[in-house]
Formats: C-alpha cells, structure tokens, sequence
C-alpha cells in the first residue's frame, strides 16, 4: 500500500442478468440507457449473461457480446442487438456476424469467436453466478446486495434502482 494519494473510491455495481434475445431484455434497454445516462461513472453498469434454454441463440448472442466488448464497442452491440431481438430469432447465428458488420466491427473475427468458443467459459461462468444467486429470469438487476426481477414486469425497477443507487455512499460522495 502507497503512502501517495487516498484510492479514489469504486463505484457501486448494477449488475444485469440479460438474455440477448429476450424481448423484457429489449423492454430494459431504455431503463438501462437512463441509468447509465443519471449515474455515469458513478455506477458500473455490468451486463451479465443469462441466456435461457427456451432462446435458441442466446448463448451465441452471449458469446457475440463478448467479442464485441474484447473490440471495444460492447454496448453499442448489446443495445443493437436487443433492439433486433425478433431478426436473431429469424436469422439465427450469421445475424451476430451481419450485425458486427454493420457496426464496423471485425465481422470475421466474431465468426471465428463463435466457431472456436473463446468466450463459452465466461458465459458459462456468468450462468453459474447468476443461478448460484439465485436468478431465475432475466432481466435481473442487482445492486446493493438487492436482487429485483424485471421478467414479470419492468413497471417502477428503474425508480427502485436509483432508491438504492442513491443510498449507495460511494454514489453519493461522487455525486
């Protein structure tokens, strides 16, 4: 430990339990562009995977989010990707390659992703978290050691999440 300058203090985590071809998820999006706009750096918004059995191409869509994040532009893909939740579910796995292409991302590296499986384990591992607390549905926000269920209604989360948001000292030091 330094002597220097005090650590400047984390920010408090809003985790979301998403699956990326699920249409609450999509219902979300707007509750989570809000958060992130009110909050800035003074929360960490950290979208966590969740895919469920009944989406056939979530888990890929998982994976896809992922390359995009290792290319730097993972919310931009997240949010395109749930604004088109019903052309995944037509299209399948060469949408997530179409949709990095229009986003100029590197489109033949994510078709390689998803061949070679680079980012099953962290999917994987944000699966196993999400049902070890208890994460049923998506999406699932947690925030504050507080688990609150957006998959039966997103009616007054985003309110309850600024509550707590607004509790949390470190958001209110840096606030």
């Amino acid at each position: 430990m330094s002597d220097s300058a005090p650590a400047r203090p984390t920010a408090p985590v809003l985790d979301i339990w998403c699956d990326l071809q699920c249409p609450d998820c999509r219902t979300a999006l707007d509750d989570l562009r809000a958060l992130r706009a009110r909050y800035g750096d003074r929360l960490e918004v950290r979208l966590r995977h969740f895919p469920l059995e009944k989406n056939k191409h979530a888990f890929a869509a998982a994976q896809a989010a992922e390359e995009a994040w290792a290319q730097g532009r993972g919310w931009p893909y997240v949010e395109a990707l749930l604004g088109r939740v019903e052309e995944l579910g037509r299209k399948g796995e060469p949408f997530l390659v179409e949709l990095a292409r229009e986003l100029e991302l590197d489109a033949e590296e994510f078709d390689t992703a998803l061949i070679d499986g680079r980012h099953i384990l962290f999917v994987d591992a944000d699966q196993a978290e999400g049902k070890a607390i208890g994460v049923t549905g998506t999406p699932t926000y947690v925030i504050g050691g507080e688990r609150l269920d957006g998959g039966k209604s997103q009616e007054g989360l985003r309110e309850r999440i600024e509550e707590i948001a607004d509790r949390l000292p470190a958001v209110q030091r840096q606030g």
